[in-house]
């Protein structure tokens, strides 16, 4: 009888019980998946600061989110394809541990240079959300996974909103070194709950890590980060950026060709042939791009002066707090979505999450002269990614073999995290394409952000409807 998304099919030898406290390796893996997400958002309105304390450009200092993204765009899908391999329970603590070194490392830098080498070993922790979905998957009753996955998704859209809310308070009455001490403490619980309080997954697909391809994937991926991070500053149509750009595209179709010759690939590129997959990759990129475009957005449109006519005049501080709403509409509609996949599939809401998405954008787009209009697009855009991340995430989770859930979501992970590169990086070329006579953004500029943002949300909402309907057949667990 064929497996639905509700029941996933127990490996062989796998632990006919389930853990005695499923709720304690919830909050574990939660508080690891939040601060990985935190930390990922909660430098950006601190550049500025941090940069001036460290003597540093804004250009240099960007490479503080820059080496973060990179590390984990790279090494993602490494650490996720050996959670399969060796034991998920296992890399997760590796990759805990190292998201506390360099919280530890970033706190105490004396200089840039070691703030991005902490920097680049917290990234090794964006393998925190495929490890934990695929042990959630294999350990927690079938009735629980749904949920769960949706509310573990949902922690990593809340995460990055709650860092850009914090920051301005932390540095404004601590100091930017407790934008890491802060994080630092739900790692060490995460890390403590992983080694004494997480059974290992049984489940395993034994194999080789498949090093050819790692190596053309990271060329791939720095190139094209680098290209889209730099190319604001060194011109979009420099040598540099433009050589770059090339080299990640050949790099990229090169790592396609590899992969679909090698026995053990880091990533099985036939899973891409399955609609829950494709689709869920596709609105993945497009949520990333949403979701970092509006923390670009947002907060700059209320931070300028009330004299250009549209801006709100707001601190850095204020301009983080009126993003609250988004997280809390994120909190709300994340477990929503996850109980939403568990009766009726994941195209439901991921369609809802997809249609909220280009109305959050549409709104301001049209007028976004009142602050009413702002925090509507607000509530509207938590809506929408919570409910996106958490159905995208079920989506793959009921689509492919159980023992291809790490490196299926690790592909996940890392399209969502070239989506949020490239949101950033177009979200902010568009801000500073149109300038007042006071070198401010234009208005026209922030129109602009906000309706390409609403023509995304129309791509989710198709790839949407092209996912799988009610539940996924699980009858390919044994074929693919």
């Amino acid at each position: 009888m064929p497996h639905t998304l509700e029941t996933p099919p127990t490996a062989p030898g796998a632990a006919a019980e389930h853990p005695r406290n499923p709720t304690a390796i919830v909050l574990y893996l939660s508080l690891g998946g939040l601060a990985f997400a935190v930390l990922q958002s909660l430098v950006a309105p601190a550049l500025g600061t941090i940069g001036a304390d460290l003597g540093a450009s804004t250009g240099s200092a960007s490479w503080i989110l820059t080496a973060y993204l990179l590390s984990a765009a790279v090494l993602t899908p490494v650490l996720g394809r050996l959670g399969d391999i060796v034991g998920k329970r296992k890399v997760l603590i590796v990759v805990l541990a190292l998201l506390l070194v360099g919280t530890v490392v970033a706190a105490l830098a004396p200089n840039l240079g070691v703030l991005v080498v902490g920097r680049a070993l917290q990234g090794a922790a964006g393998a925190v959300m495929p490890l934990s979905i695929g042990i959630v998957r294999d350990e927690l009753p079938a009735e629980r996974v749904g949920v769960t996955i949706g509310l573990l998704s949902a922690i990593f859209g809340i995460g990055a909103g709650v860092g850009i809310v914090a920051a301005g308070p932390i540095v404004e009455h601590l100091s930017w070194h407790f934008l890491f001490w802060l994080p630092g403490v739900l790692v060490v619980v995460a890390l403590l709950g992983a080694v004494f309080g997480m059974p290992e997954s049984p489940v395993r697909k034994p194999g080789r890590l498949d090093l050819v391809g790692t190596a053309i994937l990271s060329v791939s991926l720095v190139s094209l980060l680098v290209a889209i991070g730099e190319g604001r500053d060194w011109g979009w149509g420099s040598g540099r950026t433009l050589g770059l750009l090339a080299l990640g595209v050949v790099a990229l179709v090169a790592f396609v060709v590899v992969e679909l010759r090698v026995a053990e690939p880091l990533m099985d590129l036939r899973l891409f042939r399955l609609r829950g997959v494709w689709t869920a990759h596709l609105i993945a990129l497009v949520f990333g791009f949403a979701m970092f475009g509006t923390f670009v957005l947002v907060p700059t449109l209320l931070q300028l002066p009330t004299a250009v006519g549209f801006g709100f005049g707001k601190t850095v501080t204020e301009a983080g707090l009126f993003l609250l709403p988004t997280v809390v509409a994120m909190v709300v509609a994340g477990p929503i979505a996850g109980a939403l996949v568990t009766k009726v599939g994941p195209r439901l809401p991921l369609v809802l999450g997809g249609l909220s998405l280009t109305a959050a954008y549409a709104v301001p787009a049209v007028s976004h002269a009142q602050l009413w209009q702002v925090v509507l697009s607000g509530v509207l855009t938590g809506v929408g990614i919570g409910l996106g991340l958490a159905s995208v995430s079920n989506a793959i989770v009921g689509s492919v073999p159980i023992t291809q859930t790490g490196e299926a979501i690790s592909t996940n992970t890392v399209v969502r995290t070239v989506g949020s590169s490239i949101g950033t990086a177009v979200i902010a070329a568009l801000i500073s394409a149109g300038t007042t006579p006071q070198g401010l953004p234009a208005d026209s500029s922030f129109t602009t952000g906000f309706w390409v943002c609403a023509a995304l949300g129309v791509v989710a909402v198709l790839a949407a409807l092209a996912a799988p309907a009610l539940r996924v057949d699980r009858t390919r667990d044994a074929e693919v």
